[in-house]
């Protein structure tokens, strides 16, 4: 199983960022898959994840109306566009399978000045 991030970046307040997730390995259709961020001292939290099928999605409060999770089952891949962000938005952002099950390295995205 692999999970590989990419697209995060220095980047503005009010800027956006695209994150894409490549899944390899297992039947990516069948798995909820998420992103996941943690800031320096701070825990892990979820920011948003997607149903395998119907597409289904659910956010963070934080994140709710700027940021956009998305998945191409054909390519099986996840994005997580980012909008209008903020400098709390700076994080180590992770792909997630399963619900906690596997997990991506993580890419590093700074909002700042």
């Amino acid at each position: 199983v692999q999970l590989v991030e990419s697209g995060g970046g220095l980047v503005q307040p009010g800027g956006s960022l695209r994150l894409s997730c490549a899944a390899s390995g297992f039947t990516f259709s069948n798995y909820v898959m998420s992103w996941f961020r943690q800031a320096p001292g701070k825990e892990r939290e979820l920011v948003a994840h997607i149903i395998g099928a119907g597409g289904r999605t659910n956010y963070a409060d934080s994140v709710k109306g700027r940021f956009t999770i998305s998945r191409d089952n054909a390519k099986n891949m996840v994005y997580l566009q980012m909008n209008s962000l903020k400098p709390e938005d700076t994080a180590v952002y992770y792909c997630n399978a399963g619900r906690g099950l596997f997990w991506g390295q993580g890419t590093q995205v700074t909002v700042s000045s």
